[in-house]
């Protein structure tokens, strides 16, 4: 079987057939704009970092963890919460999740001690520990199959630019107003849209699949789907390559604001706009790396594993030169650029995760790989660089990370190895189903 006709056919059902393409965009850009709301109320906090610590003498450590909760959270609840959104209805999830984390986030801004605001992280990462997978499976759904990975490494972007608004306008809030305004002015953010969103998303236009089975037929499809999430090697190793990449981009964002105020004896409100410049570059390079796999992945789709390989070695190489030199304009600009690959896995990753899943649980397939992001990048990278900075400093730290990306590469080229096979056999697997299904529906009528 060539490369193009298996490209053709692999993902299963095209959900997006019937849906007008004007209301798709308008489900991205409401998903879209949520997700940048959920990312204000995560990394807001890391602008405010300076503050925090002397106001309540906190150990980098302990500043740590108030970043890393949430990721934690999101990496144990998001399955679960997942699932249930794919059995309750993604809309319907998706803005009981926004309502939580923002009040969440409100919380944060009257939290009196350190043990306060643990607690309000620890509930804005329930909030938020389903939403990147729920939320990437209704933007799969409404459009076409080709334009997964641009579309995954767009809205995944959503979380950059969400980190870069909460980061800049964060510091300037907090530089003239106080760091409790900083995280009043995300609550109000995400509360606006989640009053929206439902108004205009509705569960029933989303690209749900119209055909009705039996019972026993629903259930052995069902379980059929579900096996699909870590029935083959390169779908293992996808989640697993994406988080350990993950643990150099997320640590970069969380930390960079304090390694400027440090280093660079910048305020709170400049250092959070020059991090978020920085962190800017790494969500164009997102989309841009995105587009690049879809458009080189066309008829080969082995490619979007070569380009998460090619994406994790540059970003470590530049980024290991960037953090060995002095402080100055030449060494933020080699940081831009390392950035601006550090996170172009995430288009690839998706989309090998939706061509390598059945369309039925993509929720699930997204949530686990939501789940792998966050343990092994999003909450072990600050944690781990907290810890080192405490012993080391953390310069010295920060030139240790680029290494992991290293082991990503790794990871991606064993999946390389086995995924036009595995491939290929679920293929298989889906006209096998399929064909069944018409069977037994034609028998019943």
């Amino acid at each position: 079987m060539g490369a193009h006709q298996y490209s053709a056919s692999a993902t299963g059902i095209d959900t997006s057939i019937g849906i007008p393409r004007r209301y798709a965009w308008i489900v991205f850009a409401l998903t879209f704009g949520l997700l940048i709301s959920d990312y204000m109320s995560r990394q807001v906090l890391n602008a405010v970092f300076p503050l925090i610590k002397n106001e309540w003498t906190l150990t980098d450590g302990q500043l740590g963890l108030l970043s890393g909760i949430v990721a934690l959270m999101v990496g144990l609840l998001t399955l679960p919460l997942s699932i249930l959104a794919d059995k309750f209805g993604k809309v319907k999830s998706l803005t009981l999740m926004a309502v939580l984390w923002s009040l969440a986030t409100l919380g944060c801004a009257v939290a009196e001690s350190y043990e306060h605001m643990l607690f309000a992280r620890f509930l804005v990462g329930v909030g938020e520990a389903a939403y990147g997978s729920v939320g990437i499976a209704v933007v799969v759904a409404v459009f076409p199959r080709d334009m997964r990975a641009t579309l995954a490494s767009s809205f995944m972007a959503g979380g950059v630019f969400g980190s870069f608004l909460g980061m800049a306008l964060g510091g300037i809030l907090a530089e003239n107003f106080g760091w409790r305004w900083a995280f009043g002015a995300m609550a109000v953010f995400g509360l606006a849209l989640a009053t929206l969103y439902p108004i205009l998303v509705k569960e029933k236009k989303i690209g749900s699949t119209k055909k009705k089975v039996d019972a026993t037929q629903k259930d052995g499809l069902a379980k059929n789907s579900l096996r699909s999430i870590y029935s083959s090697r390169s779908v293992i190793a996808t989640y697993i390559g994406s988080g350990l990449q993950l643990f150099v981009g997320g640590t970069v964002i969380v930390w960079f604001p304090s390694y400027l105020n440090r280093y660079y004896g910048m305020s709170t409100d400049k250092a959070g706009v020059i991090a978020a410049v920085i962190i800017l570059s790494s969500a164009v390079g997102t989309i841009l790396c995105g587009m690049l796999c879809d458009r080189l992945g066309k008829g080969r789709p082995d490619r979007k594993v070569t380009l998460a390989i090619v994406y994790c070695l540059l970003g470590c190489v530049l980024l290991s030169i960037a953090f060995a030199m002095p402080a100055g304009t030449p060494q933020l600009i080699m940081i831009a650029l390392g950035m601006f690959l550090a996170l172009g896995t995430n288009g690839p990753s998706s989309a090998m995760v939706a061509n390598l899943t059945h369309n039925s649980v993509h929720s699930t397939a997204f949530a686990t790989l939501t789940l792998a992001n966050n343990f092994l990048g999003l909450a072990l990278g600050p944690l781990v660089v907290g810890k080192l900075s405490d012993f080391i400093g953390l310069h010295l730290a920060f030139q240790l990370v680029p290494a992991m990306s290293i082991l990503a590469a790794a990871v991606f080229f064993y999946a390389k190895r086995h995924y036009m096979r595995d491939m290929a056999g679920f293929n298989v697997q889906a006209a096998s189903e399929q064909n069944s299904m018409s069977s037994k529906e034609g028998d019943q009528t």
